[in-house]
């Protein structure tokens, strides 16, 4: 279990694409999937660099190294019990673990800091609020007046940085650089703050030295010594602290909160736990700084000693080295530097600082910002099995035209009880009536799973197979589970994953107020996840396919795209980001949207799942006798889908809904768009598509912006029936 997206852990997922080991089965856990090299972010903040320059999306960097992934948050660690415990959902229990979760900046809790300055970590929010602070300045008018505490390395560089770029803004900058100790950059060679200080009197930068923060208003730092500094913004680097999750999760710790860790990277007293980079102290070098060089270092080591610790073997003790290369960007395309007591400094030192900047980032980027590969990458042979690789979730589904073959041939009794929707109905639930009058809906769904992680698996499972009813305006109350345990794990894995997926599903049922009452679980060579869920009809009756009325609008309440974003994600080629948005999109429930339907007297209701949008809005035009004109820009897309869909990556069931083509009549410009193609791909736990009186579809749509966040549009127009080809896809 990696925990943490950090140097170390990137350079292990690199070992492990390179070497794999075929003895280990390797999760990541991160709560963000884009981790930043945080020796660019200076030269990001001058402006030299784009911001996806100094990304490392740890997700396809994983998938080619055969690791699995969790997009979520670590709340703490139980050494004992061997498990990582996660933010709304059952631990994980691992054989080894290591940690890169990096620090904090020390001083937040001082009076107003934490309210009113701009901190350097998580450095991704730094680089994120970059564009903000720049645009404030414009605004400002007049004198800018920026405060950095902070006199080391890195608060040097924002200084030096935030200068330059504001006067190539148009901006006066008036920078004072706040430090505590006695003279710049503290621990490295003199000559390197003599130069800082030379530098920072040519550029007018205040340097105020022995100046302590004791607290910070709304305008105004005040230092401990009485005086106090106005500012217009403050940027906060005052050196690294812990986190305080690992002193609170009971793991031994110096006095600033830093896990103590041994030379071979094992946390003391506890073996399979392994820390590295700024959240760990090493015992027998406990001065070491808080760089990123050092865990840099220490990302071989790690790799080799996992897997040594997995095979029982010796581990190598890590040494961290007595002297590094400081280099540190000035922003106007010079830099400084130090080495083995020396400093040097002019522009030559700064195109070193960049050579081995990016030269370190080809290793890791695997992706650009468009989806396509980079560098090395771009060469490598296609990850192993990636032909024979089949999509699961709704894309794995049976194709329209068998079913229907399918269903016409079945004879049907005819002394059947009162059925409302039976099997030869176009709809997703069957629903009949009781003996005492009540009609009770339900319907069943399972499908292969879309990821490795078998808590968001059995969660979306769960909303997936709730939408259905959900559609028909109907509140589900009861389900039963189907599960299929792969077969090839041991005793205990099987267990640990039937427990993870319906903790997932109670997860998602507690918030739709089901009730699990039990089911089936089997083996099987590929697990499956399904449900059976039931509930009873409400008094004003059904929302069915049949119903909409020429003159309605059409509305659909979740983007599009989790078919191509899932499908590009099993080989290495869907950024993090887009997983992640795919991934909150799917478990977000129809419940929000079913119900402002109902309330605003929508004419008709499906869900999005399998058949993509051109299929299921096929069923819905077809059973309600009419036709529609769809406008494709309209059409929300998830992250990513467009850029992926544009590059010829297809869902393995795609081209089973893109027979729904001939059904269609599309605009001559429109026939090579990839939002043409976004109408086939196969949704898992979609969103609805709804047809609804005109006056009320802005309502609607804003409805559902509002309770569940996700874009919603309305994307055409119901019409009379118009021949075979009813649906009329225009720009």
């Amino acid at each position: 279990m990696l925990v943490g997206g950090g140097h170390a852990h990137v350079q292990v997922l690199r070992r492990f694409l390179m070497e794999p080991p075929s003895d280990l089965r390797t999760t990541l856990v991160v709560d963000t999937p884009i981790a930043v090299y945080s020796g660019m972010v200076p030269g990001f903040v001058a402006g030299h660099y784009e911001a996806h320059e100094l990304e490392i999306d740890v997700v396809p960097l994983a998938r080619r190294a055969g690791v699995e992934v969790v997009l979520t948050a670590m709340i703490g660690i139980d050494a004992e019990r061997q498990q990582i415990l996660l933010d709304g959902r059952p631990p994980l229990g691992y054989d080894l673990a290591s940690i890169d979760i990096g620090s904090t900046v020390v001083g937040l809790g001082l009076p107003g800091v934490a309210e009113h300055a701009i901190p350097t970590r998580p450095i991704g929010r730094l680089v994120e609020r970059v564009d903000e602070f720049v645009r404030k300045a414009r605004q400002h008018g007049g004198r800018y007046r920026v405060v950095v505490v902070g006199g080391g390395a890195g608060g040097v560089e924002l200084a030096f940085t935030l200068e330059r770029r504001l006067r190539v803004e148009g901006v006066e900058p008036e920078v004072t650089l706040v430090n505590a100790g006695v003279q710049l950059l503290e621990g490295f060679p003199s000559g390197l703050g003599r130069r800082a200080r030379t530098h920072a009197a040519r550029r007018d930068i205040e340097v105020r030295c022995e100046s302590r923060v004791a607290g910070v208003t709304d305008e105004r730092v005040m230092l401990e010594s009485g005086d106090s500094l106005g500012y217009d913004a403050l940027i906060w680097v005052a050196g690294a602290t812990s986190h305080g999750i690992l002193e609170a999760s009971g793991l031994p710790t110096d006095r600033r909160g830093f896990v103590r860790i041994r030379s071979t990277l094992q946390v003391e007293g506890f073996d399979t736990l392994f820390a590295v980079g700024d959240c760990a102290t090493l015992t027998e070098a406990p001065g070491t700084p808080k760089a990123g060089v050092y865990a840099v270092r220490q990302g071989p080591y790690l790799a080799d000693n996992l897997r040594a610790a997995a095979a029982g073997d010796r581990l190598r003790p890590y040494q961290p080295q007595g002297d590094f290369l400081t280099l540190l960007n000035l922003g106007d395309g010079s830099a400084l530097g130090a080495k083995w007591g020396s400093s040097f400094e002019g522009r030559w030192v700064m195109g070193l600082k960049d050579r081995i900047d990016r030269k370190f980032m080809d290793r890791f980027q695997v992706l650009d910002s468009s989806g396509a590969e980079l560098n090395d990458f771009a060469a490598m042979p296609p990850m192993a099995g990636a032909s024979s690789m089949t999509c699961g979730g709704c894309a794995a589904k049976l194709g329209q035209d068998p079913l229907a073959r399918v269903l016409n041939r079945l004879e049907l009794p005819a002394d059947r009880p009162p059925i409302v929707f039976g099997a030869e109905a176009s709809e997703d639930v069957v629903a009949y009536q009781l003996s005492g009058g009540d009609t009770v809906v339900a319907s069943v769904d399972a499908f292969r799973p879309f990821s490795d992680d078998p808590f968001l698996v059995g969660r979306v499972a769960a909303v997936n197979a709730a939408s259905d009813l959900l559609a028909k305006g109907v509140r589900p109350t009861y389900a039963q589970a189907v599960v299929a345990v792969p077969d090839a794990l041991a005793d205990s894995a099987r267990e640990e994953y039937l427990f993870q997926t319906l903790s997932g599903a109670m997860a998602a049922f507690a918030e739709l107020g089901v009730t699990l009452l039990g089911g089936h679980t089997t083996t099987a060579p590929a697990p499956l996840v399904g449900f059976h869920v039931e509930g009873t009809a409400p008094p004003e009756g059904l929302l069915a396919k049949a119903g909409a009325q020429p003159g309605d609008l059409l509305v659909v309440t979740k983007p599009l795209g989790t078919g191509v974003v899932l499908y590009s994600d099993m080989r290495g080629r869907a950024r993090g980001p887009w997983l992640k948005a795919a991934q909150q999109m799917m478990i977000v429930s129809n419940a929000a949207a079913a119900q402002a339907a109902r309330a605003l007297g929508a004419s008709a209701a499906t869900d999005i799942t399998g058949f993509g949008l051109a299929g299921h809005l096929g069923d819905l035009l077809l059973a309600s006798g009419v036709g529609a004109r769809l406008e494709l820009d309209k059409v929300p897309a998830l992250p990513g889908a467009l850029e992926l869909l544009e590059r010829g990556e297809r869902s393995t069931f795609h081209p089973e809904n893109r027979k729904a083509l001939d059904q269609l009549r599309v605009d001559d410009e429109l026939s090579d768009s990839p939002r043409l193609e976004l109408l086939f791909d196969p949704q898992t736990s979609g969103g609805l598509l709804l047809a609804v009186p005109a006056g009320v579809a802005d309502a609607l749509v804003e409805r559902v912006k509002e309770a569940i966040g996700l874009e919603a549009a309305v994307v055409g127009e119901v019409t009379a029936a118009a021949g075979e080809k009813a649906l009329v896809v225009t720009g």
